[in-house]
Order: C-alpha cells, then structure tokens, then sequence
C-alpha cells in the first residue's frame, strides 16, 4: 500500500464522497434501469421522474463522465457494467446494497459522536423507512452472498455431513449453495421470524424447500430447540454485529448445536492481531461503531480464542479469500 501522502491525494479522498452520492441518487431514482429499454432524451427522463430539467441534466451529465452512462447526439444511455449491475432486474443488480450503503450515510456523517460517545448515531435522519432500509439490506446481503457462497461452496470440506445448520442464515443463501455442491447435504436456517418469508421464497426459487427448512430463531434469547444434532454449524457474519460477550456465547451456542466431532466454520471479516489491516475490516469496524451498540470487527486471534472457549479444538484458517478480503476459521468440536 502507498503510505506517500500529499495534498492532491488527500483532497482527492476527501472529495470521493461526490461520486459516491452521485452514484447512489442514479440508483434511488433508478436511472439506469429507466435506461434499460434503450437511450432516452434528458426531457424523456425528467418526466418519467417527475423531476426539474436542470437537476436531471446535471445528474445525467455526472454519471456519463464517470462512465456509467454514455451521452450521444443527446441520448443517454447504460454501458454494460450499469446494464449488469445496475438495472433492477438483471441477474448480477447490486443496487440494493449501493442503497444499504445510501441509508448509512447519515451515521457516517457523524462518526464524531460515535467516536467520543462509544454509542452508535440514530439513523431516523436518513429519510428511510424501516421497511425500504430492512428490503435494501435483507436484498443487499442476498446479492453479495450470491456472488460469494458458490466459492464457499467449494472451500468447505463437508465430506461426512449430512445435516448442516446456518446459524443466522437469513435467506439461506449460503446454506442453498451449500446443498447444490454437496447433494447429500440437509440443511436448517435458524434466523428471525421476520426473515422466514424472504428465505422460503429464496429456498423454493432455487426448488430446495425439501432439503432446507428455516426455524424461527433469536440466538440472543432462544434455547437451541436440538442440541447435538448437527454435523456442521456455518456462521457468516454475524459476529462483528455483536459485543465480545455476545460474539462469545454465538459461539458457544453454536458449538451446543453440534454433534462431537462437527464442525464450526466462522467466516467474517477477519482483522489481523495488531488490527490494522486489512484495510476493508478495519473500515467495517467503524460502520459498526456508528450503526449497532457494541458490533465491531475481531481480530484471528479474538475469534480463535472464542472458539476454544467454546470447546473447540483443531483450529485453522481455510485459504479461502473473499472479494472484501473475508476470511474463514474453521474448528472442531471437542469429543
């Protein structure tokens, strides 16, 4: 990493908040998919939008310097990347995410007082509702785990077992493409009740219902319903939502729903001892600090001694890289 710093690069980071907002209001407004039936006229989008003139031009004008849209004789049209990633119903659309993303701009905005109280910044302010900010995230994290749980897939060695549990699973993405590569594996979801109709819906999409079921489940206040029943536990991030008291007895619990023998796969993004690196980590270390009360991002060696805590031995970290650098440990329960 370069650690030369100067005035134009800083004031370059500085500023990097300008297209980052002008990508968000394009995928608020939802330009791009507008776009998808072909190029329209400034006109054409300002009345589809039920917006001023001047502001759209400017808008329009933006994305196509940053090479989102391309302007020609006076169409604006998608280029392929926003035709792929940026039209709501294309297969690889992560604009979901991008407004997870939006709705999170208020909180980091104030990060000082997130800093100085050690509390996390309301939100309210964002303009969402509780329903738009619950879709963005719930489709947001389905997207990102889409494109990440095929590789996964792969990593995990789930040779002999043949009920796994995804422990906090949400829509069960991971434990879907779990069961596609492994065709012996049954599954278990155990996420909120207000989860369950996101993960049926996904788990019939994909023709699973009769190797997946979901249980509604708290893991802060619930008894595990069948202890010492299943061959592998996958936890995907969810400690860094937690405190280390919470992340601690995550963990125990999960290692309770385990057969002696199983095994526990945490995957998370996962900071070095001296918590400087990777820099993605470090980061989302902070966007929990401004969003939950105690969330953070753990370091190797906090998550390998929550893990021998809990009971598990055999402790390593699978080779297995995601895109932001996320990380797998994997251990075995004692017995």
């Amino acid at each position: 990493m370069d650690n030369t710093w100067n005035p134009g690069r800083l004031l370059r980071l500085s500023g990097s908040y300008w297209e980052v907002c002008t990508l968000h209001t394009g995928v608020k407004l939802e330009v791009f998919t507008l776009l998808s039936s072909g190029p329209q006229g400034a006109e054409a989008l300002c009345h589809a939008l039920k917006g001023d003139l001047r502001g759209v031009v400017a808008l329009l004008d933006a994305l196509s310097a940053m090479g989102l849209l391309v302007k020609k004789e006076g169409l604006y049209g998608n280029t392929r990347g926003a035709e792929d990633f940026l039209v709501k119903d294309a297969p690889g659309y992560v604009g979901y995410m991008i407004l997870h993303h939006h709705f999170l701009m208020d909180p980091w905005n104030r990060m000082s007082e997130a800093v100085l109280t050690g509390r996390s910044v309301d939100s309210s302010l964002s303009g969402a509702t509780e329903e738009a900010e619950r879709e963005s995230f719930l489709m947001g994290m389905f997207n990102i785990a889409s494109a990440v749980a095929p590789g996964v897939a792969k990593a995990l060695d789930l040779s002999g077992c043949d009920r796994l549990l995804d422990f906090g699973g949400g829509p069960g993405t991971f434990a879907i493409h779990l069961c596609m590569e492994h065709l012996h594996l049954q599954a278990e979801v155990y996420d909120l009740p207000t989860t369950r109709p996101f993960a049926e819906k996904t788990i019939a999409r994909y023709g699973l219902e009769g190797r997946i079921g979901f249980r509604d489940f708290n893991f802060h206040e619930d008894s595990l319903p069948e202890p010492e029943s299943f061959d592998a536990v996958w936890i995907s991030h969810i400690l860094h939502g937690e405190g280390p008291e919470d992340a601690q007895n995550v963990v125990v619990k999960a290692l309770e729903a385990l057969k002696p023998g199983g095994r526990i796969f945490i995957h998370d993004f996962i900071l070095t001892d001296d918590r400087t690196s990777p820099l993605f980590a470090a980061l989302f270390s902070i966007n929990m600090l401004v969003a939950t009360d105690r969330g953070q991002s753990y370091s190797e060696k906090e998550v390998r001694m929550m893990l021998q805590a809990a009971g598990a031995g055999s402790i390593r970290r699978l080779a297995y890289k995601g895109p932001t650098e996320s990380g797998i440990l994997m251990g075995i329960k004692a017995g």
